[in-house]
């Protein structure tokens, strides 16, 4: 591939009809704002573009489409029935003993009638233990640092998301 050309998945990822891409996207983020958003932006000439394009879209979320876009996601510990994505990253909770799984329930609990929300967390990577260490960190901070600390993990998942959907095969 010569430096001018599109990678494959970013060209297929451009050349969808835009009731494919926004689906395709409303699967890497629930916002309906940060979807439109990279919608608005296409093409995209490479990846990095794409990415930015995200993180910018992210930054400007609403306190509201923040909400939505949350909402998208299941509890650390509990990925919906058959999704694939919350599975694959949550996988560090799969192997996780029963005393740490209802732990973390307990802590999940105990964020979302704290701030209103599940608790958010790039989990990709990362054990049970680190998820429950890092849930216990964050439930002591003000509803402010919590909603940037949010948007920054949330900016973390739709890279990865992004990733594989710009980098599946045909």
């Amino acid at each position: 591939m010569t430096s001018n050309s599109t990678p494959p998945g970013l060209a297929r990822f451009n050349a969808l009809e835009e009731h494919a891409a926004h689906a395709a996207l409303h699967e890497a983020c629930a916002s309906t704002a940060w979807a439109r958003r990279l919608l608005a932006g296409r093409p995209y000439a490479t990846i990095d573009t794409l990415f930015t394009a995200s993180d910018a879209a992210t930054a400007e979320l609403t306190a509201e489409d923040l909400a939505e876009a949350m909402a998208g996601h299941p509890p650390i510990g509990r990925p919906k029935p058959g999704d694939p994505t919350s599975a694959r990253e949550q996988r560090g909770m799969a192997g996780a003993s029963e005393e740490l799984k209802a732990e973390m329930l307990e802590l999940n609990l105990a964020y979302q009638d704290r701030f209103g929300h599940v608790f958010l967390i790039c989990a990709t990577g990362r054990t049970g233990e680190q998820m429950r260490d890092a849930v216990k960190e964050r439930i002591g901070n003000s509803p402010e640092q919590e909603r940037e600390i949010v948007r920054t993990e949330l900016g973390r998942i739709n890279r990865i998301r992004l990733a594989r959907i710009v980098e599946e095969e045909a």
